[in-house]
């Protein structure tokens, strides 16, 4: 693993020098490829390198990472050609992807926590020096205050962990079990607020709504899967504890995501949509986590990969349409299909992926997630029906507010879309597609 970082730290200089954009992309490629050829162990931590090593959870998360990271620079190509901060764009995505490999590979709790918060400064930068509008400044406050704030008794956490125990390899968590109340709450509390969790997830819709294209893309991408990998790392310590508090998570989270789902009806803008349909996602994944069954967790990490594959497609869509007509308003984005035929197909592509349609990755995260909520309860029947139903109903209404109808009189010029968008979009929905061919690397860890 160490190979990796070194790769990652040594790529930094390059972003000083001139135009070597894309050269910082194609390496950033050549080291996806280099990671898929790792050899792998199914049921325990390989590629041990002095204080990290990698899980199948682990490898699956530093992939999306990597992946997320390279198409960030290949989305945000309006950048280079202005030069604005390019330089200080580029070490910011590297910096943050440092940040990323060594939270998802670090096995020490108090460095996974050190790496988890770094992750937070270059998210920050990108949303309050690449955003849109001037209230880009109170999101980025939203992101760093919920998070610092949620975060901070989670440290204290750990220190007492370690105060009783004098080992801090989460590896070894499994051995322990603690039945302390508090301790359970500050552990986990962060990583909810990460998710989000509904009543703490406020600081998410604003900072989408703000961000830079590349900003929505790893918020949506990875940081909400930050909060599902620490639960699945956390969680072993308080398994006893947590079959009895689990439910109050559980309804919070199921009722959460109806009420959000019908949130998405109310959006008059692209991005806040999309956004707002992540938190109703991410209700489905702490429920499955927090049930602790195996179906649960495999349909959680399912869901959780095929939604960050989705959603930052679907960004990168708004993106493409607000370059175009420089508004991300759904009463301006009308009738797009007589403009840009290709691109509706796009939006359709991963919509229905985003609906859960075969055979992307999130129908068998939701399948699964399904199998398990309704072997912990069968009442959850209703809520997973209403969610569902209402999931494929606000991916419809954002797909036929945007393509059909009559369309804005103001628009006076456009242009079809480069090949750059197109293979932006396809190296977005391929991977949520095909990966179900090699779905046993999902569900069979054991």
């Amino acid at each position: 693993m160490m190979k990796f970082l070194f790769y990652l730290i040594f790529m930094i200089p390059l972003c000083f020098l001139k135009k070597k954009f894309w050269m910082v992309q194609m390496m950033l490629f050549f080291m996806m490829y280099l990671f898929m050829n790792l050899s792998l162990c199914n049921n325990i931590i390989s590629n041990l390198s002095y204080f990290m090593g990698i899980d199948i959870i682990s490898y699956g998360f530093i992939i999306l990472s990597i992946w997320i990271c390279s198409l960030m620079m290949m989305a945000s190509e309006t950048l280079n050609k202005m030069n604005y901060f390019l330089k200080f764009f580029m070490f910011n995505i590297l910096f943050l992807l440092i940040m990323l490999v060594l939270t998802f590979s670090v096995l020490n709790i108090f460095l996974f926590y050190l790496f988890f918060e770094g992750s937070l400064i270059p998210t920050l930068l990108l949303i309050i020096g690449w955003g849109y509008q001037i209230e880009r400044i109170q999101a980025g406050m939203y992101l760093l205050f919920y998070t610092l704030f949620a975060s901070l008794p989670m440290l204290m956490g750990i220190f007492y962990i370690y105060y009783d125990l004098n080992y801090m390899m989460m590896y070894m968590y499994k051995f322990f079990n603690y039945n302390n109340f508090m301790l359970y709450l500050v552990m986990i509390i962060t990583f909810l607020v990460k998710m989000p969790m509904f009543f703490i997830h406020l600081w998410l819709p604003k900072a989408h709504v703000e961000a830079p294209v590349s900003g929505s893309m790893i918020l949506a991408g990875i940081m909400l899967k930050l909060g599902g990998y620490g639960l699945y790392r956390i969680l072993i310590l308080f398994q006893e504890i947590n079959m009895k508090f689990n439910i109050i998570w559980i309804i919070i989270s199921m009722i959460g995501g109806f009420y959000i789902s019908l949130m998405c009806f109310m959006q008059v803008d692209m991005k806040s949509l999309i956004a707002y349909s992540s938190i109703a996602h991410m209700s489905m994944v702490i429920s499955g986590i927090m049930i602790m069954n195996y179906w649960g967790y495999m349909g959680s990490y399912l869901l959780m990969i095929g939604h960050g594959l989705c959603s930052s497609g679907m960004f990168c869509l708004a993106n493409i349409n607000y370059e175009r007509l420089s508004s991300r308003s759904l009463f301006f984005n009308k009738g797009m299909m007589n403009f840009m035929p290709s691109l509706t197909m796009w939006w359709f592509l991963l919509l229905s992926s985003n609906m859960s349609a075969p055979p992307s990755l999130n129908l068998m995260g939701e399948i699964s997630l399904m199998n398990s909520l309704l072997s912990w309860s069968w009442m959850l029947m209703i809520m997973l029906m209403l969610i569902s139903f209402f999931s494929a109903g606000y991916s419809l209404y954002l797909y036929s507010f945007s393509q059909h109808g009559k369309y804005y009189l103001g628009i006076y010029s456009f242009y079809m879309g480069s090949s750059r968008e197109y293979l932006l979009l396809l190296l977005h929905w391929l991977p949520l597609n095909l990966l179900i061919i090699k779905i046993d690397y999902f569900m069979i860890w054991l």
